[in-house]
């Protein structure tokens, strides 16, 4: 098969829980345990670091691959879901797993993937392990997909792990109260291996610090750390808390030699070093366009704060979600004086524009319904002028499309 018929394959045959939701999900570790046996068990033969949470995760894993980078070592990376080419959900010092590797990775397991019947998400975990082990990276950064304590991840024996925000995300499947939800992420902190917790809350915290002591695990709180401003060009307000998890835990890694200078150049080269998008980028300047990936209250709430910030005449927001979010609390987030451009992300879950702006409606945010995301856009772009602000968001999947 080709690249794009390898990828056809992997997507129609497998389920993928950002298709499916929750149907797509198989919470046990059994599959990906087996699996990579079947490859000769990779995550045995990596260093790696483990990152949890409910938002940020995403950010300090990149943040710490830049860190990493910046002194010398050869630094993997898996993150998820990806924007706009699965291969950037794996990388080695920035650069994305070769398609090559990807054709021949599924054509030589793709007996043992049907016959498993893996899931998406198992096999690409597996992937990853055996890309890291194959390039003998020196360590790798792995983010957690969903969760902590069941996800396809949570079979590695880490250096370090962390653990960033914890809000109301995925309820479903995690749990109706933060501690419940931080008791499912504390499930990757391991006996004797450390753990940075970024922020203090007083719901979960004490979850953390239990499931540590149980562990024999030091626990280590970010926020204690005193720090000078710190730049980054991850430019949102909300990147604060992440640098200092980030910078917490370059700290106490050990059997790595990280400088205060490669932090604070590594922390400046995010994107340059590691090809991250999506957190508050800047799309245009006259007018400015600004999207974002940020998809529950907590990390909303950050991202209307910063609009709140911004010099503007106009606001206009392009805006999709997909179903299952809670809308009751989301949408009272966002400014009743903006111009609103409803639009649906181009995937199964997604949740029709006109039931977006029926409920928008409720909480005073008016506008219209487009076909697309992208129709949306042009809109919004049309209809502005020089001094006004577009903000794009609400989902992963409405910013991939723009992108």
């Amino acid at each position: 098969m080709t690249y794009q018929e390898t990828l056809q394959w992997m997507f129609n045959r497998l389920p993928m829980y950002q298709q499916q939701g929750k149907t797509a999900l198989k919470p046990k570790l059994d599959n990906i345990r087996e699996f990579c046996r079947h490859l000769g068990n990779p995550e045995n033969r990596i260093r790696t670091v483990h990152v949890a949470g409910t938002n940020g995760k995403g950010s300090v894993s990149h943040m710490l691959a830049s860190i990493l980078q910046e002194a010398g070592y050869k630094t993997g990376l898996y993150t998820s879901p990806h924007l706009k080419d699965f291969r950037e959900r794996i990388k080695i010092n920035g650069i994305e797993a070769e398609e090559d590797f990807v054709v021949n990775f599924i054509k030589d397991n793709k007996p043992f993937l049907e016959e498993q019947d893996l899931s998406f998400f198992e096999m690409t975990v597996g992937m990853a392990f055996d890309f890291f082990a194959r390039k003998k990276v020196d360590i790798a950064i792995i983010e957690v997909g969903l969760g902590g304590r069941l996800d396809s991840t949570n079979i590695i024996t880490p250096e370090i792990s962390v653990i960033t925000n914890i809000g109301y995300d995925h309820t479903d499947i995690l749990g109706d109260t933060l501690e419940k939800i931080a008791f499912e992420k504390a499930g990757i902190i391991k006996p004797g291996v450390p753990v940075v917790i970024s922020e203090y809350q007083a719901e979960t915290f004490p979850v953390f610090r239990k499931v540590a002591r149980d562990n024999g695990s030091e626990l280590f709180l970010a926020e204690d750390l005193s720090l000078e401003t710190i730049e980054s060009d991850l430019l949102g307000i909300y990147q604060k808390k992440n640098i200092r998890a980030a910078i917490a835990t370059a700290r106490h890694l050990k059997r790595f030699d990280i400088s205060e200078e490669n932090m604070l150049s590594g922390l400046i080269k995010v994107v340059q070093n590691t090809g991250l998008k999506g957190r508050w980028q800047q799309l245009r300047t006259a007018p400015k366009v600004i999207c974002d990936t940020a998809h529950n209250a907590e990390g909303l709430r950050l991202v209307m704060h910063q609009i709140e910030s911004e010099e503007y005449k106009n606001l206009h927001i392009v805006l999709g979600v997909v179903r299952g979010k809670d809308l009751n609390s989301i949408l009272p987030l966002f400014p009743q004086e903006a111009t609103y451009y409803f639009a649906s992300p181009a995937i199964s879950r997604a949740l029709p524009a006109e039931e977006l702006r029926d409920h928008a409606q409720r909480y005073g945010l008016t506008g219209n319904i487009f076909p697309s995301v992208k129709k949306a856009y042009n809109d919004a772009l049309a209809k502005a002028n020089k001094g006004d602000f577009i903000y794009i968001g609400g989902s992963t999947f409405v910013v991939a499309e723009i992108l």
